[in-house]
């Protein structure tokens, strides 16, 4: 199982009709890589804690059709986090965020995770809004400790965080508990730094998306390659990167009802993890919204 832990929230995102309409959609980063898990038809769990207004059990819902465990998910009365997204003409997504008082940044540490978990994924805003941040850094710490494939996926969103300096230094603190980065171009010109940097700090593998120029991973053992980005009318890029954190940790955590810690990174067969990602973000990117596709679908 995988176990990926971090935000669910609505995305209010504009539609052409009636003009400056705004139409709710499931989102956030980790709740985006369950849900593309699930439909890829991984045994996957969410790890957060979600409101009970409406918003929360539209979210929960979309998870229980795409068979997500949500035996991990924590419940509260506080509201659902918003976020609204506004579009540019290449279909990339900028976002404004409503934080105050929600339910997923209250998220505590949950006891030990289900044996047979083999990788768990963490990122965006759960690991900037306090006091939840901190409980995901303990999650990730300790599961890490336990030998689990870990992912980790910044998804920067400036707007949220107040200290860049303290957050950047904070996310070098996560790298040696991390098994496989994940960046785009823009997360990491944000933070700033080099890969060979990044790698010697802990992790096995950085992964980065480069939009329609594709995907590299670079590994700790010295290898390199690349996958092109696959040529598709783009709707929007909501949920891409996503995608592609669901496809890389399908392929590396071995196959459903697999049982125990992932194989590391370093014996990935990456050319195939890399085309596999691109094919799945670019079904994403065809359709508004974050719409994972199916395994069939691949």
């Amino acid at each position: 199982m995988i176990v990926v832990g971090g935000e669910a929230l609505m995305d209010l995102v504009p539609v052409a009709q009636p003009p400056g309409a705004l139409l709710p959609r499931p989102g956030g980063g980790p709740y985006n890589t369950a849900l593309a898990l699930g439909r890829l038809g991984a045994q996957v769990a969410f790890c957060s804690r979600v409101s009970a207004d409406g918003f929360g059990e539209s979210l929960l819902s979309g998870l229980r059709a795409a068979g997500v465990d949500l035996s991990l998910v924590q419940r509260g009365p506080e509201p659902t986090t918003l976020a609204v997204p506004s579009l540019a003409p290449d279909g990339s997504a900028a976002y404004r965020f409503y934080v105050e008082g929600t339910a997923d940044r209250l998220f505590e540490l949950p006891p030990a995770l289900p044996a047979g978990v083999r990788a768990l994924a963490l990122g965006t805003c759960s690991l900037v809004l306090e006091p939840g941040a901190s409980a995901y850094e303990a999650l990730l710490r300790r599961e890490s400790g336990r030998g689990l494939l870990t992912l980790l996926d910044p998804n920067i969103r400036p707007a949220l965080i107040g200290d860049p300096p303290a957050y950047r230094s904070r996310f070098l603190e996560w790298l040696p508990y991390v098994s496989v980065l994940k960046l785009s171009q823009e997360d990491a010109a944000w933070l700033g730094g080099r890969v060979s940097d990044w790698l010697a700090a802990g992790p096995s593998a950085v992964v980065l998306t480069q939009g329609a120029a594709g995907l590299t991973v670079w590994t700790r053992g010295g290898a390199e390659y690349s996958a092109a980005a696959r040529r598709v009318p783009v709707a929007d890029t909501i949920g891409a990167g996503d995608t592609v954190n669901a496809a890389l940790l399908h392929r590396l955590s071995g196959p459903a009802g697999s049982t125990g810690p992932a194989d590391s990174a370093d014996s990935a067969d990456w050319p195939d993890v890399l085309a596999y990602a691109a094919h799945a973000a670019a079904l994403t990117c065809t359709r508004s919204g974050a719409e994972p596709p199916y395994a069939a679908e691949l």
